[in-house]
């Protein structure tokens, strides 16, 4: 992003109705309105432009109310993933919720990018899990479900909520975890077979049952005088490390998992772990929503054929050569595979997820919650439906054109906007030169 960043004003919403009026000001001062839940936009989409703007801040709208008896949830745009889980873990030992696992992210952006994560082969996305929405739209009317119509309630699960409203609250279905879940992560090394580990575990880590997920996350770590790639295997299995340890030695048996590998815990404090927190932290931990600065490029992309032990080997020689380099794989499968690519706007199910030269072209597929600007991305002196097109493609694939119907019917002259929102059909009528 080039030139200099306009903030105007900040609004710090303390009621709905004050981003309802924060709506009619933007429009009526032809402002543009940023809406910020948790702050985690990997290109500071929901904080920056090189306009003047509104920036709508969500952080007091952050309640969570339980229905015990439907098993669901009222979760307000403000929230943080980590006060969900904390907030489901006191009213529940046995239920959860198939979110990220970063606790400092809020969940308006989370779940309207899509939002997975590691019960994502049990229960599908965080998306695939609502059941209801609150929604200011452009006449400043909050919508639920039903007044919203099916077309938007679609298009906000998954279709990136600020290219039609600003999102008030979700309503979710919990989903059923036991009392006591398995937690491993262990290291190899190039040096202790690595390579072979991770090739066994990309035939075998989408098929596995559908109550064990596992990561896998290289990165370059010293060694001696040298540098070497370290890989480590990160799970979560929705049991007891009785049951987990003969089913790995059956079907992931190079990993050569031990007992001692292996710590058994409730769901919520599984959370702590896989946010890098120590065993043994507080959960209480999970409301602190200070975020530490942290700086670098994000990327993502979708394989779908295995990678043989050669390319993984060019893979780790790339990033020892590069050194400051951290990558997640992340398998799908079982209820991912099981959902259909239009069920929501989030269109990649049935493959693998990591970040790699080994992915998917023409067109290249990106996940909208890690947000690229280097793939496309329009600007107001030059907006047109074919740049669009171009990112929309590869975060929707033929989701995009339904998108576009939906913000043409909704949002007709582009008012919630931003570098890589969905246009509205208008766009179709420009004529600039525009090439991929």
């Amino acid at each position: 992003m080039t030139g200099p960043v306009f903030k105007t004003l900040i609004i710090t919403a303390l009621h709905e109705s004050h981003v309802q009026a924060t709506v009619v000001c933007a429009r009526y001062h032809t402002l543009e309105l940023k809406t910020r839940s948790g702050g985690h936009d990997y290109e500071g989409q929901s904080y920056v432009s090189n306009n003047q703007f509104v920036l709508l801040d969500m952080f007091n709208l952050r309640c969570i109310t339980f229905d015990h008896e439907s098993e669901t949830a009222w979760v307000q745009a403000g929230a943080t993933l980590g006060e969900l889980y904390h907030g489901i873990a006191e009213n529940s030992k046995i239920l959860a919720s198939p979110v990220g696992v970063s606790p400092t992210i809020g969940t308006g952006g989370h779940f309207s990018g899509g939002g997975y994560g590691n019960l994502m082969r049990k229960y599908g996305l965080s998306v695939d899990n609502i059941i209801n929405a609150h929604l200011v739209d452009i006449n400043e009317r909050i919508l639920d479900r039903k007044s919203m119509g099916e077309d938007l309630f679609w298009a906000i699960r998954g279709g990136g909520g600020a290219s039609f409203g600003v999102i008030l609250q979700w309503r979710i279905k919990l989903v059923a975890v036991p009392e006591t879940v398995t937690y491993f992560k262990v290291g190899r090394t190039i040096e202790e077979r690595a390579t072979g580990i991770v090739h066994q575990w990309m035939h075998i880590a989408h098929n596995l049952l559908e109550e064990l997920f596992i990561r896998v996350q290289p990165q370059v770590v010293p060694a001696g005088d040298h540098k070497t790639v370290n890989v480590s295997f990160i799970a979560l299995y929705l049991g007891s490390a009785e049951q987990l340890l003969p089913l790995m030695e059956r079907l992931f048996s190079k990993l050569e998992l031990r007992p001692e590998d292996c710590q058994e815990m409730s769901w919520v404090e599984s959370t702590l772990l896989w946010a890098d927190f120590q065993s043994g932290t507080p959960v209480s931990t999970l409301l602190n929503r200070t975020v530490m600065p942290a700086y670098g490029k994000f990327k993502s992309d979708y394989v779908r054929n295995y990678i043989t032990k050669k390319g993984l080997n060019q893979i780790w020689r790339k990033m020892i050569e590069v050194e400051k380099v951290i990558m997640q794989w992340n398998p799908y499968g079982e209820m991912m595979s099981r959902i259909p690519e239009t069920a929501t706007p989030f269109p990649h199910r049935s493959m693998y997820e990591f970040m790699t030269p080994f992915v998917t072209n023409l067109p290249r597929e990106s996940f909208l919650n890690y947000r690229d600007l280097e793939i496309r991305n329009t600007t107001d002196a030059y907006r047109t439906y074919s740049g669009a097109r171009v990112y929309g493609m590869k975060y929707f694939k033929d989701n995009f054109e339904r998108l576009v119907k939906v913000k043409t019917v909704v949002d007709p002259w582009d008012f919630f906007r931003n570098l890589q929102s969905v246009p509205p059909n208008k766009w179709h009528l420009d004529t600039n030169n525009d090439k991929n």
